[in-house]
């Protein structure tokens, strides 16, 4: 096993045996950013491929500024966001007055497992899938998700309310709904 400057290294020189070993030590994290964004398997599995491709053709830019895991991560999630930039003009947006906080209440998920927790997010719209992902999940603020998608600021805070509130609903039919 090579440690990360020597895979660098190889990659950059286009060695497909460092490449594979790239590919296996980060793909399975990977993907599950990608299942994150995806409604079915394929999709997941087209934007993984998809994004390891840009890693291999780009890794002689990687500055080390950040990890190497840290560094494919944002390909792979912009990679998604380019993969279902469509998507996300496809649902209905809500302006921010228009929403109501679902009983001014969040809802604790930790009781869930990981397929569960997927399965939810997988079944939100698109457009409030990537929003809720990209604010909740990776950190983004609105302002920064605002850009990246290029939507108001306005459009991505309803759209993260809207997909809490669809979440909530969600959990609350299962009647496993605990209060925080």
């Amino acid at each position: 096993m090579h440690d990360e400057k020597e895979l660098i290294s190889g990659c950059i020189k286009g060695d497909r045996a460092m490449q594979r070993q790239l590919y296996e030590r980060y793909a399975s994290k990977m993907l599950v950013v990608c299942m994150r964004y995806s409604k079915k398997q394929e999709d997941a599995e087209d934007i993984l491929q998809e994004s390891f491709i840009k890693v291999f053709n780009n890794i002689e830019n990687f500055r080390k500024e950040s990890s190497l895991g840290f560094w494919i991560k944002r390909i792979v999630i912009n990679t998604a966001l380019n993969y279902h930039r469509k998507g996300v003009y496809l649902y209905p947006h809500f302006d921010i007055e228009d929403m109501h906080d679902a009983g001014g209440e969040d809802v604790e998920i930790t009781n869930y497992n990981f397929k569960d927790l997927l399965n939810i997010l997988q079944t939100l719209p698109h457009g409030c899938q990537t929003i809720f992902n990209l604010y909740a999940i990776e950190g983004y603020k609105h302002k920064e998700i605002a850009k990246m998608l290029n939507i108001s600021e306005g459009t991505s805070k309803s759209q993260y309310a809207r997909a809490k509130t669809l979440i909530k609903e969600m959990i609350t039919e299962k009647g496993e709904v605990k209060h925080g």
